[in-house]
């Protein structure tokens, strides 16, 4: 294989990287993955366990000195979001991904790098390699289907887990230990739409250039979202006449902040619509954050369909699109800057017959999902949307005690020559899951320098990642 990453320690770390990059490893795709790590471990004589859901258990004994040290979790995730630019050629299910440095960063061409959770998967496949000279007993749960709601996490078999003490490394920032995340809840909203026959003249409204993000990690940033921008621009089409809407289509994940979104309408006069766009499109641009400043509104006349939602319905998916909370909801009391409660509308897509809406709520707090469920229901009810309220997790506590998080901190000192952060944060972590599953499991997550995560924009910074793999064989050396 010809790796494009040279020259960095441990060179075992790296070349796992890009070997799994190689493999095709979309949410509840993770087969082949699961495949290559059976391989891994049997060529290694490790003991090896997989479960239907495709997540996988591989255990290495101590090194010599250190078996009486407590054995130690390692744990990420195999699964990754799968998106690309517009444009961009790739097929998720079958292509490897492409992969280049830029500088000292590494990157895949016009798709998602897959570092969130890759990363993890290549530090303990390089530790199970032999990579750390002195250890405990480590057991390796690489975990599948997390982006799509926690599945694997929910479905393993804890028993097989003999270690108390457990490193997440599903975190992107290298100065910070995070102990606490919210838990969270998707809700799909769906409408079973009327058609009429299409009349008037059609356009089609498509947004594009947004920055996204992560929902949890990126929904403080005030990035906007491609979804509720579009509710508000067909909202300004009222003051035009009647219109009705044909298509729409918009983000592809609950957890992503949606870049883009396309809907096609049917308008009584397509220019003075079109003058109506523009002017709240450029309305929007100027409210829309730096990051968002590729921001942009494309106008076109479209080719007239056979049908169109009726009056009535093109009203309810409109209310609903325009009126439902997105974004921050509530900041923490108690930690500065932590956002304690969001939501995002990832995913809204009509199929000819029925319009769907996805939405991602997180709080650290059970009442705030309640409630976050609840007003959807209200809005549903309302609008005559029919819900589905699945995949909620647990959040995970901030423990004021944990001798890993001292051990860790305690190398992270002596490597980087300075003292990390803690925190808690407002992502999903199956840490949740876990804790909820092992009773006085002590957990700490950790990550290297990573940006732009759930985007085609997705970049690893490779100096820390080294940095990260000393301060982890320290604390494993202790």
């Amino acid at each position: 294989m010809n790796y494009v990453v040279k020259g960095r320690k441990p060179e075992a770390l790296f070349a796992f990287f890009e070997q799994i990059s190689a493999i095709p490893r979309p949410s509840y795709h993770e087969a082949a993955v699961a495949d290559y790590l059976e391989r891994f471990a049997k060529e290694r004589g490790l003991y090896c366990y997989r479960d239907k859901t495709h997540n996988v258990l591989i255990k290495k004994p101590a090194s010599a000195g250190m078996e009486d040290r407590p054995p130690i979790l390692f744990q990420g995730h195999t699964d990754m979001v799968c998106e690309k630019n517009s444009g961009v050629e790739h097929d998720f299910l079958r292509d490897p991904l492409k992969l280049w440095v830029d500088g000292k960063l590494l990157r895949a061409k016009g798709t998602t790098l897959g570092a969130d959770n890759g990363i993890a998967v290549a530090i303990m496949l390089a530790l199970l390699d032999g990579a750390a000279e002195r250890h405990p007993a480590m057991e390796c749960l690489f975990t599948s289907a997390e982006e799509v709601g926690l599945d694997g996490a929910n479905a393993f078999d804890y028993s097989l887990i003999s270690a108390r003490r457990m490193v997440n490394m599903d975190s992107e920032a290298l100065g910070t230990v995070t102990c606490g995340c919210a838990g969270g809840v998707r809700s799909d909203l769906t409408l079973q739409y009327r058609t009429e026959p299409f009349s008037g003249e059609a356009i089609c409204v498509r947004i594009s250039g947004l920055m996204g993000g992560h929902s949890g990690e990126h929904i403080n940033r005030g990035r906007a979202n491609a979804n509720k921008l579009m509710g508000r621009l067909l909202a300004a089409l009222n003051t035009e006449g009647t219109w009705n809407l044909v298509t729409l289509d918009g983000g592809s994940k609950d957890n992503a902040i949606p870049r883009e979104c396309v809907a096609t309408v049917a308008v009584e006069d397509a220019a003075r619509a079109t003058d109506i766009l523009t002017e709240t499109a450029a309305a929007i641009a100027r409210e829309l954050s730096c990051e968002d400043r590729g921001f942009t509104v494309a106008v076109e006349d479209a080719e007239q369909a056979d049908v169109m939602l009726s009056r009535e319905d093109t009203v309810r998916v409109a209310a609903l699109l325009s009126s439902a909370s997105n974004g921050v909801l509530a900041m923490s009391r108690d930690i500065e800057g932590l956002v304690e409660f969001s939501r995002n509308l990832g995913v809204v897509k009509t199929d000819g017959t029925t319009v769907k809406f996805v939405f991602s709520a997180r709080s650290a707090k059970e009442s705030q999902l309640d409630a976050a469920m609840q007003e959807l229901d209200v809005l549903a009810l309302a609008l005559g949307f029919a819900t589905h309220h699945h995949n909620r997790y647990p959040g995970w506590d901030f423990a004021a005690v944990s001798p890993l998080r001292d051990s860790y901190l305690k190398a992270y000192a002596t490597v980087v020559g300075e003292d990390a952060n803690v925190n808690a944060i407002h992502a999903g972590l199956e840490c949740g899951i876990i804790s909820s599953k092992i009773s006085g499991m002590d957990i700490i997550a950790v990550g290297p320098n990573m940006f732009d995560i759930h985007s085609p924009d997705e970049a690893l910074d490779l100096d820390s990642t080294e940095v990260l793999w000393k301060i982890i064989s320290n604390m494993l050396a202790q």
